[in-house]
C-alpha cells in the first residue's frame, strides 16, 4: 500500500525568478479559468475536459502541454468536489500551479529544484529541514505544487509516496470519543480536556471582536495599527488547534501501536447541521462550529496508515446513550451517565461510557462472530438502544 505524503518546502528565489513564478501562476489560473467557463460544466472528467479545450488553452495561454494538462485536472477535480457538496465553482486565483514529474524536477546533490514556467525554466535552493531531508533522501517526487503563502513568499508542496506497512492483525480494540468538554476520551480511560482549547477560542474571539470595532472607528493611526495586529495574530487559534490535535493523535496511535489494538472512532460527519438547527445560544453555536473534531479524524487515519494501525469509524447513534455493561439506555446528564437497568446501574464518566461503547461496536467490526457484545447479559423486557439490537 502506498501513502501520499507532502513536504512543505519554502525556495530561495531571485526577483527575477519570483517574476517568473508569479506571472507562471497568472497564466495558470487564466487557463483554469477559461477552461472552467467554456467547457461544459458538467464535465467532471479531466481526459473529457482535456479533449475539448487542450489545443485552444495551449495556444492561447503560453503555458507548457505539461501545465495545461495539470490545468484541466485541476478543473476537474474542483467540480467533482463542487458537485459532491452542490455548489459550483467560481473561480481561480493566481497564487499556485501544479506540477508533474517532467515540469518539477528535485536534485538531492545541491539540494535544489528544477520548475518549469512560462518563461526559461527557474533552478533553485529550497529551505529544507532536517526532516525533510531525512524524507527526501533517495526519492524521486512524481509531482509537486508551486504555492505562495500568506508571507508572499513562494513555496514547494513537494508530494512522494511512501510504502506504508501492512495493517497489524489485531484482537485489542481502543474505543475513541469526540467530545467538547473531553477532546478525546479512549476506553483505556486516557482523556485530554477541552477547557484550556475553549478558553484560547474565546480569548481569540474577544480580541477579534474588539479589534474589528476598533478597525471602523478612531482615527487613521488607530485603524491601520488594528488591521496590523488582526493580520498578525490570523491563523494564530487555527495553529494551536492543528498542533493540539497531532499530539492527541499521535499519542493514540502510539498507545494502539504498543498494545498491538485497531482504534475505532465516531463518523461524526454532518453534526454541525444538525446541531445548528437547534435553538442555541450565539457563543455555543461559535464553540460548536469551531470544534476541529474532523481534522483530529483525518490525522488519526493518516498516522495510522503510516504506523500500520487500522482506524474504523463507525456511526455514532446511541453510542453516549447506551450502558457499555448491559447495553440498556441510560440517563446522561453533562458528564455523568447513569443506567436505568436495575440489575446492572453502572454510574461513571459519560465521556468513559462512550469510549467503551465504540470498544465494543469495534469488538463486532473486528470479530465478527465472537464480538463481546454477545457476552453482555441482558435483561428481558427492559428497552436496548435500536442501534446496538442491529447488530445483534
Amino acid at each position: 500500500m502506498k501513502q501520499l505524503l507532502t513536504l512543505v518546502v519554502k525556495l530561495q528565489l531571485s526577483d527575477e525568478q519570483q517574476k517568473i513564478v508569479a506571472a507562471t501562476a497568472e497564466s495558470f489560473a487564466s487557463a483554469c479559468n477559461t477552461i472552467n467557463q467554456t467547457v461544459n460544466p458538467k464535465l467532471t472528467n479531466r481526459n473529457s475536459i482535456q479533449a475539448v479545450c487542450y489545443h485552444d488553452i495551449k495556444k492561447e495561454s503560453g503555458l507548457t502541454a505539461n501545465h495545461v494538462v495539470r490545468a484541466c485536472a485541476r478543473v476537474a477535480a474542483n467540480r467533482l468536489t463542487a458537485k459532491q457538496k452542490g455548489k459550483k465553482v467560481k473561480s481561480f486565483k493566481p497564487t499556485s500551479f501544479d506540477c508533474d514529474a517532467r515540469t518539477f524536477q528535485f536534485f538531492e546533490k545541491d539540494w535544489t529544484v528544477s520548475i518549469s514556467t512560462t518563461g526559461k525554466r527557474v533552478k533553485c535552493l529550497i529551505r529544507a529541514s532536517n526532516y525533510h531531508r531525512g524524507k527526501l533522501a533517495l526519492q524521486t517526487p512524481s509531482s509537486a505544487q508551486i504555492c505562495q503563502h500568506r508571507d508572499g513568499e513562494w513555496y514547494a508542496h513537494i508530494q512522494i509516496k511512501n510504502d506504508a506497512p501492512s495493517p497489524i492483525k489485531a484482537k485489542n480494540v481502543i474505543g475513541v470519543d469526540f467530545g467538547r468538554r473531553e477532546i478525546a476520551k479512549t476506553s483505556t480511560d486516557k482523556g485530554w480536556d477541552g477547557k484550556h482549547i475553549n478558553q484560547v477560542r474565546d480569548k481569540y474571539s474577544r480580541v477579534r471582536s474588539s479589534l474589528q470595532k476598533k478597525a471602523t472607528q478612531g482615527t487613521r493611526t488607530t485603524r491601520r495599527r488594528c488591521r496590523q495586529i488582526l493580520k498578525r495574530l490570523s491563523g494564530r487559534e487555527r495553529r494551536f488547534q492543528q498542533w493540539l490535535n497531532h499530539n492527541i493523535s499521535k499519542q493514540i496511535i502510539a498507545e494502539a501501536l504498543g498494545s498491538q489494538s485497531i482504534v475505532v472512532i465516531e463518523d461524526l460527519t454532518g453534526i454541525r447541521d444538525r446541531t445548528n438547527s437547534k435553538p442555541r445560544s450565539k457563543t455555543e453555536r461559535r464553540r460548536s462550529n469551531s470544534w476541529a473534531f474532523y481534522q483530529l479524524k483525518t490525522f488519526l487515519e493518516y498516522k495510522g496508515i503510516k504506523a500500520g494501525i487500522e482506524v474504523i469509524a463507525i456511526p455514532p447513534a446511541y453510542t453516549s446513550q447506551t450502558c457499555h455493561c448491559c447495553l440498556h439506555m441510560g440517563l446522561r446528564t453533562n458528564k455523568q451517565f447513569k443506567c436505568t437497568n436495575k440489575v446492572c446501574g453502572w454510574i461513571g464518566d459519560a465521556d468513559f461510557n462512550g469510549a467503551k461503547m465504540i470498544e465494543l461496536w469495534g469488538c463486532s467490526v473486528n470479530q465478527p462472530r465472537g464480538s463481546e457484545l454477545l457476552s453482555c447479559a441482558i435483561e428481558p423486557g427492559l428497552p436496548k438502544a435500536p442501534s446496538v439490537l442491529a447488530s445483534l
